[in-house]
C-alpha cells in the first residue's frame, strides 16, 4: 500500500503545482456553462422537468471535466516511459499492480478536484444543489467516472510510445463518449435508432448519476446507474492492470 499511496501522492502533488494545467482544464467546461447555458437557457426547455436549461446541463459539463482529466492523465505514463522514470519504477521490486492501482487513484483523486472547482463555480451562476447528500452522491459518481476513464487512459498509454498518437486516438474516442452521453441533451428524446447508442455509453451514467446528486432527477435510476459505474470502473481496472503488466522494462 505504500507504494500505491506514493504513486498517488506524486500526481496529486504533480496537479496542485502545475497552476496552468488547473486553469487551462477549466477553459472549455466553463465556456460551455455560460455560452451554453446562458446563451440557451431562456430558449430551451427539458421536456418532463421544471428546471432550466442551465441548470440541466451543469452535471454533463461536470462529468466532461472528469472525462477529459482523468483520461488525459494516461498520458503521465508516455511521460515517464521518455524520461526513463516508469523503466526506473518498473525494475523496483514492487508490485505493477499497485503501480498501475496508485496511477490511477492519483489520475482519479485530480479529476474529481476538477470536477469539484467547476462545482463550486456552477454556485455562483445558478447551481442549487438538492443537499448535502445529493453533493456527495455526486462526488461519488464524480470518482466513479475518474477511476473508469483514468483506467481507460492507463490501458491505452500503456501499448503507445508517442504523445500526440495518444492525444489524436483519445479525441477520436472520448469526443463520441462525452457526445451520447446525454450531458448536452435529455436521452429520452432522442431518435429510437440512436438511443441504444447513448445507453452502451458508460458515461451516460455518470451524467445521470450527477444529476441525481445535484438536482434530484435522473432519466436512468440511480441505482442503475450506480451498479453500472461500479462495474465499468472495475472492468476498467482490470483491463489496464492487464495492459500495463505488458509494458517491457
Amino acid at each position: 500500500m505504500d507504494i500505491v499511496y506514493t504513486i498517488w501522492l506524486r500526481n496529486v502533488k504533480r496537479y496542485l503545482r502545475s497552476k496552468s494545467r488547473i486553469v487551462g482544464s477549466l477553459g472549455m467546461p466553463v465556456f460551455f456553462m455560460l455560452v451554453l447555458g446562458f446563451g440557451l437557457n431562456s430558449i430551451v426547455s427539458i421536456p418532463g422537468m421544471e428546471e432550466g436549461y442551465l441548470e440541466f446541463i451543469i452535471p454533463g459539463i461536470v462529468a466532461m471535466s472528469v472525462l477529459f482529466t482523468s483520461v488525459f492523465s494516461g498520458i503521465q505514463i508516455i511521460w515517464d516511459k521518455q524520461f526513463g522514470f516508469l523503466k526506473e519504477t518498473l525494475v523496483a521490486p514492487v508490485s505493477r499492480l499497485e503501480i498501475m492501482v496508485g496511477q490511477t487513484l492519483g489520475g482519479a483523486t485530480t479529476a474529481v478536484i476538477q470536477g469539484l472547482i467547476l462545482m463550486v463555480f456552477a454556485l455562483f451562476i445558478g447551481l442549487q444543489p438538492a443537499g448535502i447528500a445529493g453533493f456527495l452522491v455526486a462526488v461519488g459518481f464524480m470518482a466513479l467516472i475518474g477511476v473508469t476513464f483514468t483506467a481507460f487512459g492507463i490501458a491505452i498509454a500503456s501499448r503507445m510510445e508517442d504523445m500526440h498518437g495518444f492525444q489524436l486516438v483519445m479525441n477520436f474516442v472520448i469526443f463520441p463518449i462525452f457526445g451520447l452521453s446525454g450531458a448536452l441533451f435529455p436521452i429520452n428524446s432522442l431518435p429510437d435508432w440512436i438511443r441504444p447508442l447513448t445507453l452502451a455509453d458508460p458515461l451516460t451514467y455518470g451524467v445521470e448519476g450527477i444529476r441525481y446528486g445535484l438536482s434530484g432527477t435522473a432519466q436512468v435510476h440511480p441505482l442503475a446507474s450506480l451498479a453500472v459505474m461500479a462495474a465499468c470502473a472495475v472492468l476498467m481496472t482490470v483491463a489496464g492492470a492487464y495492459l500495463f503488466r505488458k509494458i517491457r522494462s
